[in-house]
């Protein structure tokens, strides 16, 4: 009867996967055989991926498809997050996102370029009218590329519906080959009530997995008594790719019925944040690895959850003998297993001591500030998960958040009253984050008055710091007084190593020209093919602003005949 009962949910499971959506409507949008370095809904850091990564063979510059007939509704360039990102709006609702992209067709990269030169800025959003720019199908609207936030070339494609809710592609019949079994590393057994434990562990216990001959994994008999739940580490391997890819779909069962399932098919960009609610994030900030908790705990609001008994949380009673099943699913319907006997056995536990402590309690329903001497933090209501008690404390002008490893749903407001400091220094001082090693990391300051105020989501230590240096600029391939007329880029190096590039400005003969930023390398480069430099002798100027308003010039002729 159990193996009849997997095998009707994984029917269930592959019909729904194919019905809902149009399955011959979406081409795919690269004419090659797909692999992908990334899957849908993958977890990622504080989200989770709002669409599948393919591959380009560790190139740019390959064609990228419209995957249907729509209009341009949307294209953004920026220095991070999607690099340069296309949307197309399509007749039947959906909208499909290229990401990451080198450069635009002809028609879009003038459309673009034009907006660009008009507002005298790299960094735009557009939102062409539906008739400006017509799509057809399969017609080449970009060249893939490395843009934004990407760490190698590729192509982050996506789906979306009318609600802006990213879906996942392979749902629409872009087929991705993929015969292996999802990977399962790693098992923790958690604790939920007063007088649970696991092996007479009251805390979260990593259990020692246990591969048999027939692929189904097993776990020696656990000792367990009150309300438990288990988390999982796992990913999944297309073929012929190495990557370590999300899966699709988690099942638990208790005693053959189901507790949990957890679809990966679609979600809301409102709710992405709470994968830090959905993992173990504590866990995560001390071992850099991501535990599915397949229970659900207190303001959990992911739609991921498809059905719960209990919230996934099972109740281990006195002398019971329990079995706890896993199917880890991709989305080829390949299926790793896992079941684990359960014996209930209550024991005594000790009793926890009490600690005397100078905590503060955060009440998560309620707004709280925390201020000693000339430090202060507002924390808006809801910002923590539950009630929690937090160590504030101030040093010097040094603020310390513990324990750092919380999850927060809303950014903490952190201020330093400044009024001691000379004003001629004022202008150049910052919050910022320490890393566990004592580096500083520049935080976005505000000032108002005699107040510097940052804005964040982590937890940990803040301190105030100064950046007296402007950014530096250098010619990558040009000197001063070159000939350029062969060269078809114009290249220029901006760093700012304390504080970073706030903006920059680049005019040559006095008219502004467009130069793109890459902060992976530190250049901005301009187009020769722009078409601005138009004269034999040119005057190129660039001002670069850091985040503080330190700025520096540079300033160089060279010679071109077109």
């Amino acid at each position: 009867m159990l193996f009849l009962r997997h095998l009707f949910f994984l029917f269930v499971f592959l019909s729904q996967a194919q019905t809902p959506y149009p399955q011959d409507y979406f081409s795919s949008p690269l004419k090659q055989p797909l692999f992908l370095s990334g899957t849908f809904a993958e977890l990622r850091s504080n989200h989770f991926h709002s669409g599948i990564d393919i591959k380009t063979n560790g190139k740019e510059g390959l064609d990228v498809h419209a995957a249907a007939t729509g209009y341009v509704s949307r294209i953004k360039v920026s220095r991070y997050g999607y690099g340069k990102a296309l949307y197309i709006t399509h007749p039947n609702g959906y909208t499909t996102v290229y990401a990451h992209l080198k450069k635009f067709a002809p028609k879009i990269e003038t459309y673009v370029k034009s907006q660009q030169y008009k507002n005298e800025q790299f960094e735009i959003q557009l939102f062409p009218q539906k008739a400006e720019l017509l799509i057809k199908s399969d017609e080449i609207v970009a060249l893939s590329g490395n843009t934004g936030g990407s760490s190698g070339p590729h192509l982050h494609f996506e789906i979306r519906d009318k609600q802006e809710r990213p879906i996942n592609p392979m749902l629409f019949g872009i087929d991705v080959r993929d015969s292996t079994k999802p990977s399962l590393y790693g098992l923790f057994a958690y604790p939920l009530g007063t007088n649970s434990h696991i092996d007479g562990q009251t805390s979260r216990k990593k259990i020692r997995l246990i591969k048999g001959s027939n692929g189904v994994y097993k776990t020696e008999p656990l000792k367990a008594f009150g309300n438990i739940g288990f988390g999982i580490i796992s990913n999944d391997r297309q073929d012929n790719t190495s990557n370590k890819n999300g899966v699709a779909m988690i099942q638990s069962y208790f005693n053959g019925q189901k507790a949990l399932e957890i679809d990966f098919k679609r979600f809301s960009f409102e709710e992405s944040k709470h994968i830090n609610r959905f993992i173990d994030y504590t866990y995560f900030r001390n071992h850099k690895q991501r535990i599915q908790k397949l229970f659900i705990e207190e303001n959990n609001p992911l739609s991921l959850f498809t059905f719960n008994e209990n919230k996934g949380q099972i109740n281990i009673e006195e002398s019971t003998n329990t079995v706890f099943a896993i199917d880890i699913l991709d989305f080829k319907g390949n299926k790793t297993q896992l079941k684990i006997p359960i014996l209930g056995q209550f024991v005594d536990l000790p009793s926890k001591p009490e600690t005397i402590s100078n905590l503060r309690r955060i009440y998560a329903a309620k707004s709280t500030t925390l201020r000693s001497n000339s430090v202060w933090i507002d924390i808006a209501a809801n910002t923590f998960y539950e009630d929690l008690s937090l160590d504030f404390k101030v040093q010097n002008d040094t603020l310390v958040l513990k324990p750092k490893a919380i999850p927060l749903q809303k950014s903490i407001s952190i201020n330093f009253n400044v009024e001691k400091y000379d004003e001629n220094d004022l202008g150049q001082l910052y919050i910022a984050s320490v890393s566990d090693y004592g580096k500083l990391y520049y935080t976005p300051t505000k000032r108002k008055g005699d107040t510097l105020t940052a804005r964040s989501k982590y937890l940990g230590t803040y301190t105030l710091s100064s950046d007296t240096k402007g950014p530096i600029i250098k010619a990558q391939n040009f000197k001063n007084g070159s000939w350029l007329s062969k060269k078809a880029f114009l290249k220029v190096k901006i760093l700012d190593v304390t504080s970073g590039v706030k903006n920059y400005r680049a005019t040559i003969n006095g008219n502004w020209i467009l130069m793109e930023y890459d902060p992976k390398t530190n250049s901005i480069t301009h187009d020769f093919s722009d078409g601005i430099v138009n004269t034999t002798e040119n005057n190129l100027k660039v001002i670069v602003t850091d985040n503080v308003g330190n700025s520096s010039k540079f300033e160089a002729t060279f010679y071109r005949k077109n």
